[in-house]
């Protein structure tokens, strides 16, 4: 992952990583959560600036049935959850260790006066935001769509887009099962598994052994 300043590392599309030692300079903290603990929930007041040091985290909404609709996997790297920290607002989905994670935490305080006194963070900040809004606008266009394909092609791309140095024409693995993939665009597993099958059909991404490329 490139450098950014000095003080953080980011894909050209959603990623943001403060430097450790900086953020451990002004007061963060280390936090471990367990595979399946709730980091924080949906309507939570936020307190703290999050970066995901190690695991993975999955950011969903879940309906008044219990399902999800997955908003986002968190990778390592990454930070997650910044809106209280600009707005004052709770959160507006709920975080959850897919796997046993590591967190570095900053005291809103802290974090905000850290943006003041850093202008190349803050811009960069501000840079990702904005990338990650952009990027929702198109998702949820596609995913208005009545058709499973587009639906499915949008969240396959923007899977491969986050990861760096990757030509068009190169395949990526695909860490996604079926049900969540279903979870991300709204549609039944079954309709997921009949659509990734014809788009393997018409060479629209390829399936070895049961895993997917893209």
């Amino acid at each position: 992952m490139p450098l950014f300043c000095n003080h953080m590392a980011m894909n050209e599309q959603t990623r943001q990583m403060i430097d450790v030692d900086l953020l451990l300079t002004w007061g963060a903290g280390y936090r471990k959560y367990s595979k399946g603990e709730v980091i924080f929930r949906e309507g939570d007041i936020g307190y703290n600036y999050l970066q995901l040091v190690s695991g993975k985290v999955r950011w969903v909404n879940v309906d008044e049935e219990g399902k999800e609709f997955i908003q986002a996997f968190v990778q390592e790297g990454e930070s997650f959850g910044e809106l209280p920290m600009l707005d004052d607002g709770p959160y507006v989905a709920t975080a959850i260790a897919e796997e046993d994670s590591t967190l570095l935490r900053l005291r809103k305080e802290s974090f905000l006066q850290l943006l003041r006194e850093h202008p190349s963070i803050h811009f960069s900040f501000t840079k990702l935001m904005t990338m990650r809004l952009r990027n929702k606008f198109i998702v949820l266009k596609e995913l208005a769509c009545q058709d499973p394909h587009r639906r499915i092609i949008t969240i396959l791309s923007q899977y491969k887009k986050a990861f760096n140095h990757v030509e068009d024409d190169e395949k990526v693995k695909v860490e996604l099962t079926r049900q969540q993939i279903a979870n991300m665009t709204g549609l039944r597993v079954e309709t997921v598994i009949r659509t990734i099958r014809h788009l393997h059909e018409q060479g629209h991404l390829e399936i070895v052994r049961g895993k997917v490329y893209c």
